[in-house]
């Protein structure tokens, strides 16, 4: 059984390729440039950069054992960690769940269980949610784990929880600490786990908002998202003189597809204002990073041209706007 392509007509050739593939091109070709600048966590890194750091997360993953097509969740606001987390599962040959920052317990449950996550990627909390209480509540078996393998009963197929930052929380392990695992796996290795991959692999699993009844997880393979990314990135001629200001989520398909994706296969600067939306952040980080194309839904358009500072800003020369 062979598998078939069925594309409508169009002159542009897709990318046939990984998006750890795809990383590696970029820091080969644009190895000096940006690719990510974090205003709120004061982070820059160039394409080699984050490629070196994605590597590195990539071979932590691999020495907590996860295998090709295990499921990592993250579930955090718009941080550096995310983006490195999005390539460092993909060269892993994991599966990355998308778990919306807003969640509360029972939709956690939900997504955790129905993704069979192995491994969560968390933040310690966003906006007023605290991530940690909602993790002891949902899994108390965190307080006696250590940092060992978990063994949670509502929670079976999760086995570690990353926490982003560098302090400890029960049962969990500091960001840094889990990127140090990765000294443990060679870059042979890890070359050897990304050359088995294909492109037709599964990369990543989004949910729906279970407006209707409970949330689908769809799952999204490289050659899928890679080249929505690439073919968004020719719409808007980006080239890798662009700067895209990314306040939409990563979580959704906006950001980490769209933004991420278009940036990586055309050599843009991905800029982060802040962990979520706030006009202001994004208004500073638009004038600060020369950002040449802004992302965003029709209220955050209005909310940056109501905002005091507007016309005092130098704008882009290009949006993208989404509309529900």
């Amino acid at each position: 059984m062979k598998l078939s392509y069925v594309h409508g007509v169009g002159t542009t050739p897709l990318i046939a390729d990984t998006l750890g593939g795809a990383l590696n091109r970029a820091a080969e070709r644009w190895g000096d440039r940006d690719a990510l600048v974090a205003c709120h966590q004061q982070l820059r890194y160039s394409y080699r950069e984050l490629r070196d750091e994605a590597d590195r997360a990539a071979r932590a993953l691999i020495a907590l054992g996860v295998q090709r097509g295990d499921r990592v969740g993250i579930w955090s606001g718009n941080r550096a960690e995310w983006m490195v987390t999005q390539y460092a599962a993909a060269k892993a040959g994991a599966v990355l769940v998308n778990i919306n920052p807003a969640y509360r317990l029972r939709e956690l449950e939900y997504a955790l269980t129905h993704s069979s996550v192995s491994v969560l990627i968390t933040a310690r909390g966003f906006r007023a949610t605290d991530y940690v209480d909602i993790l002891l509540r949902l899994m108390p078996e965190l307080m006696a784990t250590g940092t060992g393998p978990l063994q949670a009963q509502r929670v079976p197929a999760l086995r570690r929880v990353i926490y982003l930052g560098t302090d400890a929380e029960p049962g969990g392990i500091p960001w840094a600490e889990f990127l140090d695992l990765g000294n443990r796996i060679s870059a042979q290795e890890l070359e050897a786990r990304e050359t088995e991959l294909q492109f037709d692999d599964p990369i990543n699993i989004q949910y729906t908002s279970g407006m209707t009844g409970s949330p689908k997880g769809a799952t999204l393979s490289h050659h899928n998202i890679l080249n929505n990314g690439y073919i968004t990135g020719e719409v808007l001629r980006y080239t890798e003189h662009d700067r895209i200001c990314a306040p939409v989520p990563f979580y959704h398909c906006f950001g980490c597809v769209l933004a991420n994706l278009a940036a990586v296969t055309h050599g843009c600067a991905v800029v982060i204002p802040g962990e979520s939306f706030d006009p202001d952040a994004t208004l500073r980080a638009i004038e600060a990073e020369r950002c040449t194309s802004i992302y965003g839904v029709p209220t955050m358009f209005i909310a940056q041209l109501d905002h005091p500072r507007f016309g005092r800003v130098c704008m882009c020369r290009r949006s993208r706007s989404a509309t529900a």
